[in-house]
């Protein structure tokens, strides 16, 4: 019995270390998160998901986010903080993205 319950502990231990690291996304660049989400804007016009108005409000937004971008890395470098600030627009501006493009508001082709 005694056995079995320091394997229980140990197994249940084990999960919860490794569980984190198994729901955390890996990190990527932001310059490649930068391409990424262009190229999910211009796919979106090119195959009519995303009309006119919705792409340039979207091109708007990661325009802005860009030049914070270069605000924070004028100071010398992008600090943990600013990384984190970055990365939680980037989240957004994705998430707009995916609504946009699934929101059934087509480009009318005539």
């Amino acid at each position: 019995m005694k056995r079995m319950m320091l394997t229980l502990a140990g197994g249940l231990a084990a999960f919860l270390t490794l569980a984190p690291a198994a729901q955390a996304a890996p990190w990527q660049p932001i310059n490649q998160r930068e391409h990424r989400l262009t190229t999910r804007i211009n796919q979106g016009v090119r195959n009519g998901s995303l009309n006119r108005r919705e792409a340039a409000r979207l091109r708007y937004r990661y325009r802005r986010l860009a030049s914070l971008e270069n605000r924070y890395r004028r100071s010398g470098g992008l600090s943990s903080w600013e990384r984190r600030d970055l990365n939680r627009r980037f989240d957004s501006l994705s998430h707009s993205i995916r609504v946009q493009r699934h929101d059934r508001q087509r480009r009318w082709r005539r």
